[in-house]
């Protein structure tokens, strides 16, 4: 059985140099790329990827930084419960307190800049592909 996930490699990533390395670090887990884009987020996309934060107060923050420049957007394939896999790989949301060993752990430095997006659950994959990959 297999299933998909999305991650956004975030603008952080793609500044630093650091999309290769993210990507070999899936990719050696045994996890396949089936989609893969590197694009400047608009508004619109933003607003239907974030919709449960719209009104928030950290959404203009969050906005900005995620369109401030381009994502490497993809999806990866694999065993059942791919999405949790690749939340392990992500690690804690803030780099600091994220295990060793993990993309943020190693990678990370800020919070509000923290490299990886993946998908939280099966149900959020799938929306969120249809967003970023609707023909897929």
């Amino acid at each position: 059985m297999s299933d998909r996930t999305l991650v956004l490699l975030k603008p952080d990533a793609v500044e630093r140099g650091l999309v290769g390395a993210i990507l070999s670090r899936f990719e050696a887990k045994g996890l396949k790329i089936v989609a893969l884009d590197l694009r400047q987020l608009d508004a619109d996309t933003l607003s239907r990827h974030y919709e449960e934060h719209v009104g928030k107060g950290f959404y203009d923050d969050l906005v900005a930084f995620m369109s401030r420049g381009p994502v490497v957007a993809l999806v990866l394939e694999g065993p059942e419960d791919t999405w949790e896999v690749v939340r392990t790989m992500m690690g804690a949301t803030n780099p600091r307190s994220a295990a060793p060993g993990t993309i943020r752990g190693d990678l990370g430095i800020l919070f509000t800049e923290n490299l990886v997006h993946g998908s939280d659950s099966l149900a959020s994959a799938e929306r969120e592909i249809n967003i970023f990959f609707p023909k897929l």
